[in-house]
């Protein structure tokens, strides 16, 4: 029996039910009469004891987060004998044959199901089940029939089924929701470090721009215009083509995982038009400039870095990555074939070590030569004194790592691009980043004759047209050559000299 007595509140009565639940708690409901206090107490008295014989405390959710797969086998069996046989029949099968196996490996309370929600549900059955347009009327009529029945309780303000059609795609999905979905998707399926180049570009850039916009992925596809006007906001900014270009390639990426699944018909970041891309011309240092670096470096942290990048070209993730294993003393050769890249994901620094290189093209064997040599014999008896000087407190982790400090631990990659600058800075050299030292390796190797094909070798670069796009400027003296050729033909005259002189 439910117990209940009035209350006066703000000068009406109010009915307080109370009754225990299927946990053995006491629960109650305040329900207000709409009478007055002055001269309705009988009439509050006998709603009260009419309200008390008809309330149904099942009907009351007590827990908020019902899963909405709990909340249809509730609707079920609460509307069994009140169904035609045949109607029940049909709702049964169409809730215990697919939408609870669905919904229980797809979780969501009956409070936070969204449209989104039985979108994908509905997508679901028509790609992965190959559902008839019968099957998801009966579906969707059943869905339909439940939150009905959850309006009715006062559990939800609205049927959101109600408008819905199962047979097509039309739930609007916000673009931010749908790309921060996409980046988690992504998280699994690509390098850690690309998803973090992903993350950083989505969540720093991308949502920011177009989280106040509330467009959806069909604003999209309606008006391409949102998509270039973000690129032009961007450009404005001071973002460079090149830039802007990456960002386009995420945006066109997820929209175009949007046309597969079905979400969108066409992929609008195919209607932009795209900010053209600017070569990139390489700030270098000369063999003058790198012999005053050389000696400047030498004793600092930085001076195996340095070496390897102007000397072998390593990127920096080669260079740190480097191992006492890739280096053979006795054939006199050292081979790129470890990585250790430096990501930030969700706020947090991440070391990534490999046991490959970028490419196929990036794992190479190149010659020992006798300087590096040298410095590398010094370091290894350095890294064998440190682990006697710090015994215990010498970290054993990276033991088989060449670049690592007075303490064994691993020298980070973002190490290397920071002391770099500073080391620049403090000695008044001219500004470059440490990238670029690899492109005056290039620069040295071609001013030497070696030809373009055994740079891209020593690189490590995997197409020669990449070789060639970095390093045009370095074809100049072969034109040079080319047009002192051609002078043998050309008109004798007293005005022909050499080109280049």
């Amino acid at each position: 029996m439910v117990a209940g007595h009035l209350r006066e509140q703000n000068g009406y009565y109010q009915m307080i039910l109370s009754w225990k639940g299927n946990d053995g708690k006491r629960k109650g409901k305040s329900i207000s009469t709409g009478l007055p206090v002055k001269g309705n107490k009988k009439r509050a008295e006998k709603l009260l004891l009419k309200t008390r014989s008809e309330f149904n405390p099942d009907n009351i959710m007590e827990d908020t987060d019902i899963l909405f797969p709990d909340f249809l086998v509730k609707w079920l069996r609460d509307e069994a004998n009140k169904l035609a046989p045949r109607l029940y029949a049909n709702y049964a099968y169409a809730i215990k044959s697919s939408i609870v196996p669905y919904f229980e490996k797809h979780p969501v309370s009956l409070l936070k199901l969204t449209a989104r929600e039985l979108e994908n549900y509905y997508r679901y059955e028509r790609q992965e089940n190959e559902a008839t347009a019968q099957d998801l009327l009966e579906y969707h009529d059943a869905i339909k029939a439940a939150l009905d029945y959850a309006v009715q309780l006062d559990w939800l303000q609205s049927n959101l089924a109600e408008p819905m059609n199962p047979c097509a795609d039309e739930a609007p999905i916000l673009f931010t929701d749908f790309i921060l979905e996409w980046l988690e998707m992504m998280r699994n399926s690509v390098e850690m470090t690309t998803y973090s180049a992903y993350a950083n570009t989505i969540k720093g850039s991308i949502i920011p721009y177009f989280k106040d916009k509330n467009f959806t992925l069909q604003d999209l596809e309606r008006h391409p215009k949102h998509i270039q006007d973000y690129y032009q906001f961007e450009l404005n900014a001071g973002k460079t083509a090149n830039t802007v270009i990456h960002r386009h390639a995420n945006i066109r990426k997820c929209l175009q995982y949007a046309f597969q699944i079905g979400l969108i018909k066409s992929n609008p970041a195919d209607r932009i038009e795209r900010p053209r891309k600017a070569k990139y011309v390489a700030t270098i240092y000369d063999q003058q400039e790198l012999d005053t670096l050389f000696k400047t470096v030498e004793g600092d942290p930085i001076e195996l870095g340095v070496i390897l990048a102007a000397f072998y070209g390593l990127r920096r993730s080669e260079v740190v990555g480097l191992k006492w294993d890739a280096i053979d003393f006795e054939k006199k050769t050292i081979s790129i074939r470890h990585t250790v890249t430096q990501v930030n994901i969700d706020g947090k620094s991440l070391t990534i070590q490999k046991d490959r290189t970028k490419t196929k093209s990036s794992c190479r064997t190149l010659p020992l030569v006798a300087p590096f040599e040298a410095l590398l014999h010094r370091l290894k008896a350095e890294q064998q004194i440190n682990q006697k000087v710090c015994g215990a407190a010498y970290c054993k982790d990276y033991l088989d790592y060449i670049y690592v400090n007075s303490i064994g631990e691993l020298v980070k990659p973002n190490f290397l691009t920071q002391h770099f600058e500073i080391v620049l800075k403090n000695n008044g050299l001219k500004k470059i980043r440490f990238h670029d030292l690899r492109h005056s390796c290039a620069s040295l190797l071609y001013a030497n004759g070696v030809s373009l094909k055994e740079i891209q070798e020593w690189l490590g670069h995997s197409d020669i047209s990449t070789t060639s796009n970095i390093y045009t400027h370095l074809d100049y003296s072969s034109k040079v050559s080319s047009a002192n050729a051609i002078l043998a033909f050309y008109p004798a005259s007293s005005n022909a000299v050499a080109v280049g002189h």
